[in-house]
């Protein structure tokens, strides 16, 4: 038998505590988020997927490929799950990006390779 023990790995309770009170969703830790994120992670991104010949050899080919993938979930991919309804079965596309009010609109590929980067 398994058991699940979720524990802190970033930030202080406090910030934890915090999250969890604005959360709309969710008054607790809550694992299926994070195994729907990594689910969709792997659809995206084929170096992550089990038994596959696309595994990466370069970690920073492996990361920046990851980061690509992210990126372009949350400011170009409209998920229905995120849509507004704006009238009789009409809605407004949204991204994560936009539900979480990064951006206001869904950028296309060209927009987002093109916006300069910003290197830390």
């Amino acid at each position: 038998m398994v058991k699940v023990e979720p524990r802190l790995q970033f930030g202080t309770e406090s910030m934890l505590a915090a999250a969890l009170a604005v959360s709309a969703v969710s008054r607790s830790v809550n694992t299926s988020f994070l195994e729907r994120h990594n689910g969709t992670d792997r659809h995206h991104n084929s170096r992550k997927v089990r038994r596959s010949y696309r595994f990466s050899k370069d970690w920073e080919i492996h990361n920046a490929a990851t980061c690509f993938s992210m990126y372009t979930y949350n400011f170009c991919w409209p998920v229905r799950t995120l849509r507004q309804d704006t009238g009789w079965q009409t809605y407004r596309q949204r991204t994560p990006a936009m539900a979480a009010g990064l951006a206001d609109h869904v950028w296309s590929l060209r927009e987002w390779l093109t916006f300069p980067a910003s290197v830390q």
